[in-house]
């Protein structure tokens, strides 16, 4: 709960300082990362609802579950699944099937977006994971962050508890979206100098043709370019923490520029890893084939990449109307 307002139980951490933390989990292991993040980001939706005055009883009533993380489609955007309807009965019913639910193993909580049958607006809220009416199937297995499990879930005759006001789902998942893009290139950025440093020690190390591999001029040449990216990655991140910082006009879209340049980078980055490792690159004895995994399932956080390069430009046209 580090990034909740001091009034619901958090530290009020910024997505900056969670940022950090995240960019040095994921120099060595992704999967923990992914679990901090999914959470961080549930919590930002609350952030969001309570901004709202008729909401913050509720949301602080809700941040009292206590410290199992919670439940969220962190992967995926609101206009890539489709939408659980509600079936109003004195307390809202849930209905419907609700694919790829990251941390539904292991969290009590969930906060999930949902509609009822005539409205177009969807809504979050809140639901209990161990209620009978909810249905888990095994996790699934995706690309990479293998330890920060997702369920597909079916929901019947389950209560709801709303959070924030009806129909404002898309403007609190805008607002997370925004404060956690920073968090997001922040695990690229982790994961290209995880790549970097293991690279360079393990061409360090072997040898080959009785000398070091880093003596070979093609392996330096890779090297170098991994440095490069990575020193790029480092300037523009932060470039974009200290817009976030400032609070300077326009820190939102910078945040979501870096994060999509940095998963791109990042995904390059591990790849030509792999490629220095030899044929350990590709084995499960060494880190780097899981780090190129990893930065491919990263980059899908929030939404597919290509979806938020269309978002992007997107919100840069209507910006300029």
């Amino acid at each position: 709960g580090v990034n909740l307002n001091c009034d619901f139980g958090g530290v009020e951490m910024n997505p900056g300082m969670v940022a950090v933390i995240l960019e040095r989990l994921c120099e060595i292991d992704s999967s923990m990362a992914g679990i901090i993040f999914t959470n961080a980001a549930a919590l930002e939706i609350i952030n969001a609802a309570s901004q709202s005055d008729d909401s913050a009883e509720i949301c602080k009533d809700i941040t009292s579950i206590g410290t199992v993380p919670i439940a969220f489609q962190a992967f995926t955007a609101p206009e890539e699944i489709s939408i659980p309807l509600l079936n109003k009965k004195g307390d809202a019913i849930f209905f419907g099937k609700m694919n790829y639910l990251t941390l539904g193993t292991i969290a009590d909580y969930a906060i999930v977006p949902a509609k009822m049958k005539d409205e177009k607006a969807f809504s979050y809220y809140l639901i209990d994971l161990n209620h009978r009416g909810v249905k888990k199937s095994e996790p699934v297995v995706s690309l990479g962050l293998h330890a920060c499990p997702s369920v597909d879930v079916t929901l019947e005759n389950v209560p709801v508890q709303p959070i924030g006001k009806p129909g404002e789902g898309e403007a609190y998942f805008n607002t997370m979206k925004d404060r956690m893009s920073i968090c997001s290139a922040a695990m690229s950025l982790g994961i290209m100098r995880g790549s970097f440093k293991s690279a360079l020690q393990y061409t360090e190390d072997r040898y080959q043709g009785g000398r070091q591999i880093i003596d070979w001029p093609q392996v330096r040449m890779m090297l170098a370019n991994m440095a490069v990216e990575v020193k790029i990655g480092e300037s523009s991140f932060a470039m974009a923490m200290q817009e976030l910082d400032m609070k300077k006009h326009g820190w939102e879209k910078t945040a979501a520029a870096v994060a999509i340049h940095l998963g791109e980078l990042a995904t390059r980055t591990a790849t030509d890893g792999v490629q220095l490792f030899g044929g350990n690159g590709y084995t499960k004895d060494y880190p780097q084939e899981k780090r190129m995994r990893d930065a491919r399932q990263v980059q899908c956080l929030l939404g597919m990449a290509p979806l938020k390069k269309i978002n992007y430009i997107a919100r840069i046209i209507d910006e300029n109307k």
